[in-house]
């Protein structure tokens, strides 16, 4: 009883061995058909079919013993009552089923014994119909032949009243202007016509009817030559043609040359837009050369037309293209459309079939869109040739993402055709020459730019407050600081307008222009054409014509300034510091760049960049170097150092070279750092020059030696110099104040020693030599990276003199000082 209460599906698993054992009893597989097994002879077999109950016992009260018969007993009883429940469980689960079952077998009875009434009442009708056909077969038997005979008759006479009367229908269908009506009873009877036009009669209604589809076939031809009736009309024409026999070609050829009439005119009305419509420049610029902050780089009133200009034409270069689109474009579709429909689209049935007529058409389609394509395509490019101003590109791509978009429709149309691949072409090279002008355009803005910071350093009265760099070596403390703010403002002019540019390409990439998705705007536009032709080459160019700033000729360094230099050079060390990696990652990130192929690296041009400061600065060196020696230089050769008078003062060519170099401190330290020096002695500035170097020492106890002393003395000198440490005048300057103002000096000094070396000095001259010397001793020291060098280069200045002097009587040094700090 708890095995029969218990829910069937609670244990799956005992219901899968209860089914089994079933199946294992009744002798069925898994699929529910009966197994031929081979039946079990023996008797003892309880599953099996021969099973004896008493030869089963008799075995087990033999081999058994009382303990396991009362254990196999026990065993039975309960697979007997595992039986039972498992039955009484099968019973409860499908007893639903049972009755269902039960049901439909009591209503298949009902419904069997309906059906036999129902067949039997069908094969009594059958029967009856039966008897009823073979009755009036029998009936009609004799006049079958008859009828038929008549019904033949009867169809000819029909036919030949059709032909007869085959004229006047044609005639009154081509007054009715029905003209399809007409030609399809044409070629109903052209055929019977043909075959028995050798009988008079027939040969009259053939002839009649010959000359009736001619004027019809008239009409069609002018119907079609006017082109003025509907795109159904057309069609029915073109059709009606066909069928009447009339050469496809031709109907083509006719059809292209009226539509070709239509699209020249509005391709001549483009060609009048742009012969009509002269380009000029206008005023205002895409970004102001003016800073708010700092009025240092301001356009001069005479300076050069602003590149980043938009040219004012008669309509702009939108306006064209939607009306070549709207216009010409548009109709042209419509011209493929029609065309398509009526000779290529059309199910050629019968003769036409055989003819091949679509590929026929197709072939002049492609040559009649191709021709008129590449005329459209010259215009729309001479279009875009006028597009010189680079100030507002969104103009430009918006009129050529118009272009590339209705294009399209023509591939649409017209599958496999090479117009919307040739607008792709004219697309990107649009882009490329945009490229260039973008780059032409920063080019000239920033040599304009440079020219306004040469009128600015030139014209301090331009700047604010009278504040300004000068570049010709003497500058007022005034004017120093504008040299910084010169400086910013030229790197941010030119960051701004570089910036600027790049958004203006990057239209070319919106994700809402159709060919942005191209394969040359996403890979080539972005790394070739934006970050090599137009960044990298800027980039290039700022360093290449730097450069050439230091192939000036002349002493002079050429007419440029040479605060100038200075602000290139550090312009072009901010640019390899970090501005180059900041706008080679700024187009990266913008344009997404892939380095699919080999792009300048990022250190190549930061070396370019530092090249190019080293340059600069070396030239700096150098031109404020020959300025103080040319001052130097017109001292020393114009004055007569044998009969000169007893020095009284310093003379004011060396108060002036001081304040040059004082001047120049000034000036690199506003855009260079300090740089490191020696460390100085405590009596740098008041080192004695009573005697200089071995020769000089000589010189002090001159009347003491004998005649040979001054060749002793000129001995003693040469191996003082060999081995001092070698001074090189020209070497490679640091980028910091230090060593641009060593550099200068140890010009300076060489200029003047040289040139003291060239004179005869008498014992006035050698005493200013040694006041001068003295004078430039006590200021130069200061501004060098080691004092030595000054001491050294003093030394040999002051010895060469004493050298070349007829009466080397030195000043003392006490006077000398005195002399110095008066002055």
């Amino acid at each position: 009883m708890i095995s029969a209460t218990t829910p069937p599906d609670s244990d799956p698993t005992g219901r899968r061995r209860v089914h089994s054992m079933l199946k294992l009893y009744y002798g069925l597989n898994e699929e529910g058909k009966v197994v031929e097994q081979a039946e079990s002879l023996d008797p003892c077999d309880i599953n099996g079919p021969h099973f004896d109950p008493e030869v089963y016992l008799n075995k087990l009260r033999k081999e058994c013993s009382l303990g396991e018969l009362m254990d196999h007993e026990s065993c039975t009883v309960k697979q007997i009552r595992s039986l039972d429940s498992d039955m009484q469980t099968l019973v409860y689960e499908n007893y639903n089923k049972f009755i269902s079952a039960t049901d439909t077998i009591r209503k298949m009875k009902n419904d069997f014994k309906k059906m036999e009434d129902e067949m039997d009442c069908l094969s009594a009708n059958m029967a009856a119909i039966t008897e009823f056909s073979a009755h009036i077969s029998g009936t009609l038997q004799d006049q079958h032949a008859q009828i038929t005979k008549l019904s033949g008759v009867h169809t000819l006479l029909r036919k030949l009243q059709f032909l007869f009367e085959l004229p006047a229908r044609l005639n009154k269908c081509l007054e009715l202007q029905a003209y399809a009506q007409a030609v399809s009873a044409h070629r109903r009877a052209r055929c019977v016509l043909q075959q028995y036009s050798h009988m008079p009669s027939f040969r009259g209604i053939q002839d009649d009817c010959h000359v009736i589809m001619e004027q019809l076939a008239h009409q069609l031809r002018q119907k079609f030559r006017d082109g003025g009736s509907s795109a159904k009309d057309l069609s029915e024409c073109v059709e009606l043609l066909l069928q009447l026999d009339e050469p496809a070609e031709e109907l083509c050829d006719k059809f292209l040359s009226h539509a070709q009439s239509r699209l020249e005119a509005d391709l001549q009305g483009l060609e009048a837009e742009l012969k009509d419509s002269p380009v000029t420049d206008t005023g205002g610029g895409l970004v102001q050369k003016t800073n708010p902050g700092s009025n240092h780089v301001s356009p001069s009133s005479s300076s050069m037309t602003n590149p980043f200009l938009s040219p004012t034409a008669g309509t702009d270069i939108l306006e064209f293209i939607d009306r070549g689109c709207n216009e010409f474009v548009s109709n042209l579709c419509l011209v493929i459309a029609s065309y398509q429909e009526l000779f290529i689209n059309r199910p050629q049935e019968g003769e036409l079939a055989s003819k091949k007529i679509p590929e026929m058409a197709n072939g002049k389609l492609h040559v009649f869109v191709d021709t008129l394509a590449a005329r459209y395509f010259s215009l729309v490019e001479r279009r875009i040739q006028e597009e010189k101003g680079v100030g507002d590109n969104s103009l430009l791509v918006r009129a050529l993402d118009r272009f590339h978009r209705r294009l399209q429709a023509i591939s649409k149309l017209l599958p496999g055709s090479a117009v919307p691949s040739q607008g792709t072409e004219i697309v990107v090279r649009a882009a490329r020459e945009r490229i260039k002008q973008y780059l032409s355009a920063l080019q000239t803005f920033y040599h304009d730019s440079l020219t306004d910071v040469r009128q600015a350093l030139a014209a301090p009265r331009l700047s604010v407050g009278g504040a300004s760099a000068s570049g010709g070596g003497a500058t007022s403390k005034d004017a120093t600081p504008s040299l910084t703010e010169l400086l910013t403002s030229l790197s941010n002019f030119i960051l701004n307008q570089l910036k600027s540019v790049l958004a203006s390409v990057h239209l070319f990439t919106a994700k809402d222009i159709t060919f942005s998705n191209k394969p040359y705007f996403k890979g080539e536009f972005c790394s070739q054409g934006v970050r090599e032709g137009l960044v990298v080459s800027f980039i290039k160019l700022i360093c290449q014509s730097s450069r050439q700033y230091c192939e000036s000729a002349g002493d002079r360094g050429g007419s440029t300034p040479p605060a100038l230099l200075l602000l290139l050079s550090r312009l072009c060390l901010d640019y390899e510091t970090s501005t180059i990696s900041y706008i080679l990652t700024l187009t990266d990130e913008q344009f997404l760049v892939q380095h699919h192929t080999p792009v300048t690296p990022v250190t190549a041009l930061c070396a370019e960049a530092r090249e190019a400061a080293q340059k600069l600065l070396n030239h700096y060196v150098k031109v404020q170097g020959l300025i103080i020696s040319q001052m130097l230089r017109k001292s020393v050769e114009t004055r007569d150092w044998v009969n000169t008078i007893e020095p009284r003062n310093v003379r004011a060519v060396m108060k002036r070279v001081v304040e040059d170099t004082t001047s120049i401190d000034v000036q690199v330290g506003l855009l260079y750092e300090e740089g490191v020096r020696k460390a100085h002695s405590s009596d740098s500035s008041k080192r004695t020059f009573s005697v200089y170097s071995s020769s000089r020492q000589q010189i002090r106890y001159a009347p003491s030696y004998t005649p040979s002393a001054p060749m002793d003395t000129s001995l003693l000198s040469n191996i003082h110099k060999l081995f001092s440490e070698r001074i090189d005048i020209f070497s490679p300057v640091e980028f910091n104040k230090v060593s641009v103002l060593t550099g200068i000096i140890k010009i300076s000094l060489k200029t003047f020693l040289e040139c003291v070396r060239l004179r005869t000095f008498g014992r006035y001259g050698l005493q200013q030599i040694q006041v001068d010397c003295h004078y430039l001793q006590m200021y130069l020291w200061r501004f060098v990276s080691d004092e030595n060098l000054v001491h050294f280069l003093l030394d040999e200045i002051v010895g060469s003199a004493a050298h070349r002097c007829l009466d080397p009587s030195p000043m003392e040094q006490s006077v000398i000082e005195v002399i110095c700090e008066r002055g």
